[in-house]
């Protein structure tokens, strides 16, 4: 008989666990795969349609929002590629917002007084609306929000000036998000 026979007995049942251990992790991780799918997920070819993209227009009482907005509007469709961004007003899809609601929430405090807010966060809300040119249909027409958080030190104008691309850069995220995974 084989001299370590007495230590693989011992060592089976521990085999055995770590397999299926092994195999339970297996099913438990796997199946968050299942759903994934590369490329765009409307079902359109990537870089099928064009989208163009207006400025958007500003109701809030924050100036200068508008040129972040329609700025990461861009760089948002362009980055995330299932569209074409048009830039000669010859888009297969046209882009448009009103900028309706500018929030400022405190959040944290700071420790040693209960007055002096140390973080704020940030909320744009943007009516937007996309359109098929060729048809007029709309194909989006909803408000969405875009989120930041910002630290405020001695300045509060200047640090909410510094988020304000973040934030447009959020909104831009989420809108461009609503487009691609449309169902039109």
């Amino acid at each position: 008989m084989w001299p370590f026979s007495s230590i693989n007995r011992r060592l089976a049942p521990a085999k055995r666990f770590g397999l299926i251990f092994l195999a339970i992790v297996a099913v438990w991780i796997f199946p968050g795969c299942a759903g994934y799918r590369l490329g765009p997920t409307n079902g359109l070819a990537a870089r099928e349609k064009s989208i163009q993209v207006n400025p958007f227009v500003n109701q809030t009482l924050e100036p200068r929002l508008t040129d972040a907005v329609t700025s990461q509007m861009r760089k948002e469709v362009q980055r995330d590629g299932t569209f074409q961004l048009a830039s000669h007003q010859d888009g297969d899809i046209v882009l448009s917002g009103t900028l309706i609601r500018y929030q400022r929430t405190e959040v944290t405090l700071a420790s040693n007084d209960i007055l002096t807010v140390r973080d704020y966060r940030l909320a744009l809300t943007a009516q937007v609306v996309a359109r098929n040119r060729a048809t007029g249909e709309v194909l989006l027409d909803q408000p969405v929000t875009g989120y930041t958080l910002i630290r405020v030190g001695s300045d509060l104008t200047s640090a909410e000036r510094q988020a304000h691309p973040l934030l447009a850069a959020d909104l831009a995220k989420n809108v461009t998000a609503l487009l691609v995974d449309g169902k039109w």
